[in-house]
């Protein structure tokens, strides 16, 4: 079967972008899976657009090992871009998992993504039973085989924690990734991000993202780190989230709604056969 895609990133976290709206193309969990391996196309998240009758499209989000995603935030970036080029508009308005999500496109490849508000309550994460989600008191090691207790639980359409720490560097995330990952506390499996704050509006980060792995960069994990690092106040906050392909900028607005704005990549248009 041989059939028409796009290849989009932003900041590296990488997408193959399918377009169901003409062609409903249904691909199985083994070749979603086949086309997310870096050993034969490769990407973090295989993305359908699917046709909306009352927006521009829905979109539906598959990560690397075949699950469905409810929510990422710079494959709906990166989608905004490329439908804004096909209908020569600066807004687009896109369902994700029964949400609106408005994107504002401006010069230069920079997107800008309304994601809604955070939620706390651990039945909302979700978590499996009643934790404090301001600390959830999870035990890390460091590569000095030191003891971090912590843990900051936020749903921003998918669940994370998010590990506020004195060095990223520190910690071996490869490894402690997928066991907080899989934790007990998580039933619907969790992102999980180690933070440093350089200054008050900047916060370095290492993301592992839920059924992708490690990745060069997560939009909703950008948003999760602003949130829980403005919890006392999140109201009219700015925050720069720093990855090693570059920065997000996270906006919490006074009603506590998210939007995130960062570069996406150009369009590459790509056949697969499979």
């Amino acid at each position: 079967m041989e059939f028409n895609a796009y290849k989009m990133d932003g900041l590296g976290n990488d997408f193959i972008i399918i377009d169901q709206r003409t062609k409903n193309l249904s691909l199985s969990n083994d070749q979603i899976i086949k086309i997310c391996d870096r050993k034969f196309l490769g990407c973090d998240q295989l993305i359908y657009i699917k046709k909306d009758n009352n927006l521009d499209a829905e979109l539906e989000f598959y990560n690397s090992d075949g699950s469905k995603s409810d929510a990422c935030g710079n494959g709906t970036r990166c989608v905004a871009h490329l439908l804004s080029k096909e209908k020569n508009k600066k807004e687009i308005n896109l369902t994700v998992a029964s949400k609106v999500l408005r994107s504002i496109i401006f010069d230069n490849n920079l997107v800008e993504t309304s994601i809604g508000s955070p939620k706390f309550n651990w039945s909302d994460i979700p978590l499996s039973k009643i934790s404090d989600t301001k600390n959830l008191k999870i035990k890390l090691i460091d590569k000095e085989h030191k003891e971090h207790i912590g843990g900051i639980a936020v749903n921003v359409g998918n669940p994370h924690v998010i590990f506020f720490v004195e060095d990223i560097d520190n910690f071996n995330i490869e490894k402690i990734g997928p066991e907080i990952e899989n934790h007990e506390l998580f039933p619907e499996k969790c992102n999980v991000t180690l933070a440093k704050k350089i200054n008050e509006n900047l916060i370095k980060v290492k993301v592992w993202e839920r059924g992708a792995g490690l990745t060069k960069a997560c939009g909703t994990a950008a948003c999760a780190t602003a949130v829980a690092a403005n919890l006392e106040n999140p109201s009219g906050s700015k925050t720069e989230i720093e990855f090693s392909t570059g920065k997000l900028l996270i906006k919490i607005d006074e009603k506590n709604n998210i939007k995130m704005i960062g570069p996406v990549s150009q369009i590459e248009e790509i056949k697969i056969n499979i």
